[in-house]
């Protein structure tokens, strides 16, 4: 099992809306794709020196060829609903393989 984990620090004159937007289409759309089995939204506990508001979203996949068949089949059309808040954040990805899970 693995986490697809997205970083997200966005600007806060467009936090409220982006919330939302990730909450009600963007998770979603993701979840639609048919290759992630779950995801969790976290509020990151930081004070950023650059300001804004920071998440991460873990995506849980099965296994490392479905989340390249993720990148292949879904990850441009995707990416492009994020333009609507073009300049206003800043992402990041980290790749995580499940290791030990208890509960």
């Amino acid at each position: 099992m693995f986490i697809y984990n997205v970083t997200t620090n966005i600007e806060e004159d467009v936090h409220d809306e982006w919330l939302e937007w990730m909450k009600n289409i963007h998770i979603p759309s993701m979840l639609q794709t048919g290759k992630f089995e779950s995801a969790l939204m976290s509020k990151v506990d930081v004070i950023e020196s650059m300001g804004g508001i920071t998440y991460s979203v873990q995506y849980k996949i099965q296994n490392k060829k479905t989340l390249q068949r993720y990148f292949e089949e879904d990850f441009e059309r995707l990416k492009k609903q994020t333009q609507l808040f073009e300049g206003k954040f800043v992402s990041f990805t980290t790749e995580m393989e499940i290791i030990h899970q208890v509960g």
